[in-house]
Order: structure tokens, then sequence, then C-alpha cells
């Protein structure tokens, strides 16, 4: 009885790690005009056929090991994941002092950061194994604006999720735009998000009539879903577990709708 158990429970171990090995990773070369990017994308090699597949936008530091382990977290769940590369290949800012010069380029010039955006979501959906039907966007702070305003420019997308992303945009009209479902997962202590913005953003979507879901999280602050983080919130910028997970749930919830 004992024997059979033993290989039993050795059976289960090498099924799971033999299904861990079929998350593959690659690096991903592609254009936005004359601009060379490179970008990281995830999926589930055991999986046949075209299936859903999530966009992911960095925060602003660039694409990191913790932009490619939410790609791998999305692959391990079925959907083909690509990471954007909005800034170019080789730029990843190294201090907060480059990565806001860096973002700044973007927010300042938002034309620019839809075009970059966009040539990424045009790169997710030209892949073999994706249902270009069924494809969704989300983002991480400045990720975050990203994939709000990929939303705002009409880009068709079933969804986008911004985490801890900023909310205003220069173009609120362009909420007539949405087509995507829009779900927000937001720190209800955020520094960096100032009442004024967080009710423009409100108006906005009320106004245009988006199908959108707001949530705010108790006693979290910005980048809270990033261990990286640290635990400080008087910084304005820290992780919080409870957070973290319940804002990961909501967006299954939220997949779970949009892909059905």
């Amino acid at each position: 009885m004992k024997k059979h158990y033993f290989l039993l429970i050795l059976f289960l171990m090498a099924h799971l790690s033999s299904k861990a090995q079929q998350i593959k990773t690659q690096l991903v070369e592609y254009k936005e005009g004359t601009t060379t990017l490179e970008g990281f994308m995830a999926y589930d090699a055991s999986k046949k056929g075209k299936r859903p597949a999530v966009l992911v936008v960095h925060e602003w530091t660039g694409i990191n090991d913790y932009t490619k382990k939410r790609c791998e977290q999305l692959a391990q769940m079925g959907y083909v994941a690509f990471a954007a590369d909005i800034y170019g290949k080789g730029i990843r800012p190294q201090s907060p002092q480059q990565a806001g010069a860096e973002a700044g380029k973007y927010k300042n010039n938002v034309p620019l950061l839809r075009s970059r955006v966009a040539a990424a979501l045009a790169q997710l959906k030209k892949q073999p194994n994706v249902d270009a039907s069924k494809v969704a966007a989300i983002g991480y702070c400045f990720g975050g604006t990203t994939v709000l305003e990929l939303a705002r420019s009409g880009a068709d997308v079933a969804g986008v999720v911004s985490f801890h992303g900023g909310l205003g945009t220069p173009n609120p009209a362009d909420a007539a735009n949405i087509k995507a479902k829009v779900l927000v997962a937001h720190g209800a202590v955020d520094p960096f998000v100032p009442k004024a913005e967080l009710d423009g953003f409100l108006k906005e979507m009320n106004d245009a009539n988006v199908d959108y879901q707001f949530i705010a999280y108790s006693n979290a602050v910005h980048s809270f879903t990033n261990p990286e983080a640290g635990n400080d919130n008087s910084k304005g910028a820290a992780y919080n577990a409870a957070a973290d997970r319940r804002s990961w749930e909501a967006m299954k919830q939220f997949f779970a709708e949009i892909f059905k």
C-alpha cells in the first residue's frame, strides 16, 4: 500500500513538473514606426489552438522581472501574455530619476504613448495562438495609465485593467471612443492620485456611459501589487498583500466575464 502511495506521489510530482515546463517565454522584437521595441511573451505550449490573450504594460521602470512574472502567471492561467515595451529596446531606467524622466516623455505626449501601446497590441493579436477577438490589456502604475489611454483611443480590446495607475488624461472627451469594459484597481489612500483626478475620472466614465468598475482597496497606496515597493505606506508607495490578492481575483472575475 505504501509503495503504491509513493508511486502515486512521484507520478503527480512528475506531472506537475512536466506541466510547469510547458510555460514558454521569449523576447520578441517589433517596431513602432522606425523604433525597435522588445517585448516579452509567455504562453503554455501544452495548449493547442487559439486562445484569449492579455497585453501587459510595465511600470515606469520598463519591462523587468516583475513584469515578466505577471506574464508567466497569466500564461499559467491559460492566456497568451505579452509585455509591451513602451520605451524601446534597451531602455530600462535604473533609478527613480531616470524612470520619471522616461515616463514623462510619454505622459506628456499621449499620441506617442497610444502609438507605442497600439503597436504592442497589434504584435500580440497577430500571434498564431491568439484569438484576436478575445484580448485584454492590463497595466501597473505607468502601465495602468497606458491601458486607460489605449481604451480611450478606441482600441478593439475586450477589456482593460488598471492597477494603481494614474487616472487623469488631457483628453477626457475621448472616453466616448471606449469600446472595452474597464476595471480600475485603486489604492484608497494613494497620495499620487489626487481627489480631483479621481473625481474627474469617474465623471469622465459616467458622462461617456462606459461599462466600468472601480474598486478602492483600504489602506493601500501606490504600487500595492509589487512586493519590491516595501511596506512603508508613509512613502506613498508600498506593497499590500491583501489588496494584491483581492485585485488579482477581481481581474480573474473580470476576465471570466469579458471572455465568456
